[in-house]
């Protein structure tokens, strides 16, 4: 391996472990390379950087984090807790499955995690904790079910992922469905038992009337996904249009149905938007460029290498992935991982004979554990911070949780069919 490569890879490794933020450390180590390597210049580096942006497809980044964040604001969690509630809030530990459930709801109109856990986590929680459940638990409850939020779709990081490994996009997001609600079920039958083994309280007898008036409220939100998902695989409107028609469904349900936005809120939204989207694509350009150094200096065929020598058929092979994933997860973020890893194991992934669409939810779905897996998980981190609780106490409450998703997500790995068989029949 070339002297800069080396160098680029250490660099990396170094300037994470110092604490430096991902997107500068891969900068730094990118541009290392780059002065250390003759035959490289800096102007092929920014054409590279432009190239990889200029893609129609990453248009659905800001707008699903707008249509995200206008949904958050703008009444519809709230609308969806009341539902769930309605729904299975009388079943033993109902509050506790009625966060998962909001989770689940939610998760089919953000396409992002932590936005799930902010936007339910901060109605739930406080609720959990009136009616007499733990606090660390109603913490853990909620940071696990945010991770459901990258896996139904619309998930943001199912778009970057098909856009870096040229991935079908429409069929990636078609993928998470049936993982995703199996998944929410999962959980679900955790925090049952688990309400069961420690008597926590439950709400009255179900109640058909309220059920009704529940689901008038909620219906907007919850035709949400039918409208996306829907009029991608009609042909109405590709993947990147669905996060446009989603924002305009949005603004229009919580402005003029519900009207619990004003025009202040809505320059608050604009403004949040306009810092994730940036802060997203800073990591994005610097993934980028580090992309395409490790492809000039061929560390693909390094690692296939090594995989190949290791994993003998397609089974070891993803054994190998969840492991590796799971303990990504533990350190990296989501984007990271994604945007650094995708591009490495997706073609690995392929001389095994395996699915790209199929490897492609697995991945993700590995990464939607890792964010509520400690040292490092986003959601744990939003959970604690709008709970107050420490994250070792959150992390020891999730751990039951998080051995369910990683149940779960053997099942998806070596069952395929859970993952293709919607994208094959549409």
């Amino acid at each position: 391996m070339a002297l800069p490569a080396i160098v680029m890879i250490i660099l990396v490794v170094v300037l994470g472990a110092l604490g430096l933020p991902i997107a500068w450390a891969l900068c730094c180590a990118s541009l290392s390379a780059v002065l250390l390597d003759p035959s490289l210049s800096l102007g092929a580096c920014v054409q590279k950087i432009f190239t990889g942006c200029d893609n129609f497809a990453m248009l659905a980044i800001p707008a699903f984090f707008l249509a995200g964040d206008i949904m958050s604001k703008g009444g519809l969690s709230k609308r969806l807790v009341s539902f769930a509630d309605s729904l299975i809030g009388w079943i033993s530990g109902g509050i506790s499955l009625v966060a998962i459930v909001g989770c689940t709801f939610f998760a089919a109109i953000s396409g992002s995690s932590v936005a799930t856990t902010a936007a339910i986590g901060g109605i739930m929680y406080p609720e959990m904790v009136k009616r007499g459940y733990p606090k660390d638990y109603s913490a853990a409850v909620q940071a696990i079910g945010g991770t459901l939020g990258i896996v139904i779709p619309p998930s943001v990081v199912f778009v970057i992922y098909g856009n870096i490994t040229g991935t079908s996009v429409s069929k990636l997001l078609i993928s998470g469905v049936i993982p995703g609600f199996l998944t929410g079920f999962a959980l679900c039958v955790c925090a049952y038992f688990k309400a069961k083994k420690h008597n926590y309280p439950r709400n009255e007898g179900f109640s058909f009337r309220r059920f009704l008036l529940s689901f008038r409220n909620a219906v907007w939100a919850l035709f949400m996904p039918i409208i996306i998902l829907g009029g991608i695989y009609a042909g109405v409107f590709t993947p990147t249009e669905s996060a446009v028609v989603a924002v305009f469904y949005g603004a229009f349900v919580c402005l003029v149905i519900f009207r619990e936005i004003s025009g202040k809120t809505v320059w608050e939204i604009l403004k949040t938007t306009a810092a994730n989207t940036s802060n997203l694509m800073f990591l994005v350009m610097s993934a980028i460029l580090f992309g395409y150094l490790i492809t000039y200096y061929n560390i693909p065929v390094f690692v296939t290498t090594a995989f190949m020598s290791v994993a003998g058929d397609r089974y070891i092979f993803m054994l190998l992935i969840l492991v590796l994933l799971t303990v990504c997860g533990m350190f990296l973020e989501v984007s990271v991982t994604n945007l650094i890893l995708g591009p490495l194991l997706a073609p690995i992934a392929l001389s095994f004979g395996i699915d790209p669409i199929h490897f492609g939810m697995v991945f993700v779905f590995m990464l939607a554990l890792g964010q509520a897996t400690p040292p490092f998980g986003s959601t744990m981190f939003v959970a604690c911070g709008l709970s107050g609780q420490r994250v070792s106490g959150v992390a020891k409450q999730l751990i039951p949780f998080v051995l369910v998703e990683l149940l779960c997500a053997a099942v998806f790995a070596y069952v395929p069919v859970l993952s293709t068989l919607l994208s094959n029949l549409l």
